[in-house]
C-alpha cells in the first residue's frame, strides 16, 4: 500500500504568470538528508518530484499536479567566494539578487541575468537564461563551471563540461527533469564601476528596429528593444531602444561608491514619495487593450520628444531589473493572470516573422501589452532555445473570455515560428503542443534526451506539468518507443 501523504502539506501553486495552476504536496528542505527523505517519500507515496525554486518561470515549468513539489529556496547558501578571481560557489536555492548583492562591492556582477533578480540559481540554470546581452556572452550555462546534482537515485555527481560533457549539457535547460541542483559553481563578470553608460535610440518601425540592431550591436554590451504591438500599417513595430556599455577602468571618478549595495537598490518609491508597493493597483485600469493602446502611444511619443542618443548613467540593478521596479506588478494583469509568448527566429527571417506575429495578434482582438525584442547566438546546449538571430516576447494578458482565443492564437503563431526554423523557451511557455515540440527540437535531440532521462531517472520520479504536456506522463514510455509513438502519448495526456 502506498504511503499517504499528509493533507497539510497541499498548496495550490501558479506559475509566476498565474494564467496555469495546480495542486501539489509541498517540501522545502534545507538540507541534503532532507532532499534524501523527499525522494524517499515519493517512491513509498507513489507521487512524482516537481522540482521548484522562486517560481518565476511563466507558465508550468515548476508545477505538478498532485506531485510532490520540491521547494529548494530554503537551501540558498553562498558557500565559497573568491574576489581575486570572480569564482562563486552558491547552493542552487540562492537568487540572483543574493548572488549579486555579496559580490558587487568586489567589482564583480553576474554575467547573465534575466528581468528581475528573483530566481534562483538553480531555476537559472535548469532553464538556461538568457539576458539583453545574449548577442555577446551567450546564455548563463556558458558561464557555468561546474554544478553539485542529486540524481533521484540519491546519487550526487559534480559535474564540469570537461568531465562529463554530456550531462553537462543536457542538465543545463533540461527544465529540471535530469536531477536536482544542489550547488552551482560560476564565473562572475569583473566590472570597474557601479554604473552602465545607457542610450535611448528610437525606431520608427519595425525594419528599422532590425538595421539599428545590426548597426548598434558591435559596439554594445547590452541592447533591448521595446516596441508598441498597437501600433499598424506604417509604424508597426516602432520601437524604443536601449544600449548599454560597460565603464572601463578609470572612467567611474569614484566606482568605491558606486559599487557600494546601497547606491544598486532600486528606489521603494515612485516620484519619491508614492508607495511602489501599491502601484500594481493603480495600473490594473489600464491594464487591457484601451488602456494600454494610450501607454504605448504615450511610451513612444515620450522617447520622440527625448534628444536623439541621449545618453545617461543608470546602476547595473537599475538597467537590469526592469521587471522589479514595481512589486507584484504582473497582479496588475487581474485574476486570469498573463501568459509570454516567446520565440526565436533566425536572422534572415525574424523580420517577416516578427511582422505576421504583430499582425495576427492585432486581428485577433488579443494584441499584446509589451514586446520586448533582443538579438542572440546560438549554443551547445541539448535543449536550447538559443539561434543566429532574434527573439520577440509577448505578454498576453489572460481573461475567461479570451483565454482560448489566446492559446489558439499561439498555436497559429506556431507555425509561423516552425516554418521558418525558430524556436522556444520553455521558461515562458504555457501554450506549446507535443507536436511543435517535436518539431522545433528535432527527433534525434528528444531521442537522445529521453535516453539520458532513462540514466538518470530511470524510475521517472522528475516531473512537472510542462514535461506531462510535452513528452507524456507514463513512466515505461521514456524507452523504446518512437518520436510518433512520443508525440501520440504525449497529445493524449493534453486533451
Amino acid at each position: 500500500m502506498s504511503r499517504l501523504l499528509a493533507n497539510d502539506r497541499i498548496e495550490r501553486i501558479k506559475g509566476w504568470g498565474g494564467a496555469v495552476a495546480s495542486v501539489g504536496y509541498v517540501w522545502r528542505p534545507s538540507t541534503i538528508d532532507q532532499l534524501l527523505e523527499v525522494f524517499k517519500l515519493a517512491r513509498e507515496s507513489g507521487r512524482h518530484v516537481t522540482v521548484r525554486g522562486a517560481g518565476r518561470s511563466y507558465g508550468d515549468a515548476s508545477i505538478g499536479s498532485e506531485n510532490i513539489i520540491l521547494d529548494m529556496t530554503r537551501m540558498n547558501r553562498i558557500l565559497e567566494w573568491d574576489p581575486t578571481t570572480g569564482i562563486v560557489r552558491c547552493e542552487a536555492g540562492a537568487t540572483i539578487e543574493q548572488l549579486w548583492k555579496y559580490c558587487i562591492s568586489d567589482g564583480w556582477w553576474p554575467p547573465v541575468v534575466s528581468g528581475t533578480m528573483f530566481p534562483t540559481l538553480g531555476g537559472v540554470v535548469g532553464m538556461n537564461i538568457h539576458g539583453k546581452n545574449n548577442f555577446k556572452v551567450g546564455p548563463f550555462g556558458e558561464h557555468v563551471l561546474a554544478f553539485d546534482i542529486m540524481l533521484p537515485n540519491g546519487e550526487i555527481r559534480t559535474v564540469t563540461r570537461e568531465n562529463d560533457p554530456e550531462l553537462f549539457y543536457a542538465a543545463v535547460g533540461g527544465f529540471g527533469m535530469l536531477g536536482v541542483f544542489t550547488s552551482i559553481t560560476l564565473q562572475m563578470k569583473k566590472v570597474y564601476s557601479g554604473v552602465l553608460e545607457v542610450e535611448s535610440i528610437v525606431a520608427k518601425d519595425l525594419h528599422e528596429l532590425f538595421e539599428v540592431y545590426f548597426q548598434r550591436i558591435p559596439e554594445s554590451d547590452y541592447l533591448v528593444g521595446w516596441i508598441d504591438a498597437f501600433a499598424k500599417g506604417k509604424k508597426l513595430g516602432r520601437s524604443q531602444i536601449h544600449k548599454a556599455n560597460y565603464l572601463k577602468p578609470g572612467e567611474d571618478p569614484n566606482p568605491a561608491q558606486s559599487l557600494r549595495v546601497e547606491n544598486q537598490e532600486l528606489p521603494n518609491n515612485i516620484l519619491g514619495f508614492f508607495p511602489k508597493s501599491v502601484v500594481w493597483l493603480f495600473l490594473r485600469p489600464f491594464m487591457n487593450q484601451l488602456g494600454m493602446r494610450f501607454v504605448n502611444w504615450a511610451k513612444y511619443l515620450s522617447s520622440r520628444i527625448a534628444p536623439e542618443g541621449k545618453k545617461f548613467k543608470q546602476s547595473h540593478a537599475g538597467f537590469a531589473f526592469l521587471l522589479d521596479y514595481v512589486p507584484d506588478w504582473k497582479k496588475s494583469y487581474g485574476p486570469g493572470g498573463l501568459i509570454q509568448y516567446q520565440s526565436f527566429i533566425p536572422k534572415e527571417t525574424a523580420e517577416a516573422v516578427f511582422r505576421k506575429q504583430l499582425e495576427m495578434s492585432q486581428a485577433s482582438g488579443n494584441v499584446p501589452l509589451l514586446a520586448v525584442f533582443k538579438r542572440h547566438r546560438p549554443d551547445k546546449f541539448l535543449m536550447s532555445h538559443a539561434v543566429d538571430g532574434f527573439s520577440l516576447a509577448l505578454d498576453y494578458k489572460v481573461t475567461e473570455s479570451n483565454r482560448e482565443s489566446i492559446w489558439n492564437l499561439a498555436h497559429a503563431m506556431n507555425e509561423v515560428v516552425l516554418s521558418a526554423g525558430g524556436r522556444f523557451y520553455f521558461a515562458k511557455d504555457a501554450t506549446l503542443t507535443p507536436d511543435a515540440f517535436r518539431r522545433f527540437l528535432g527527433d534525434e535531440t528528444i531521442d537522445k534526451f529521453l535516453k539520458l532521462k532513462h540514466r538518470y531517472d530511470p524510475e521517472h520520479l522528475l516531473e512537472t506539468d510542462l514535461s506531462k504536456r510535452l513528452l507524456g506522463s507514463d513512466p515505461q514510455s521514456f524507452t523504446n518507443r518512437t518520436p510518433s509513438k512520443l508525440n501520440e502519448n504525449a497529445e493524449s495526456t493534453t486533451s
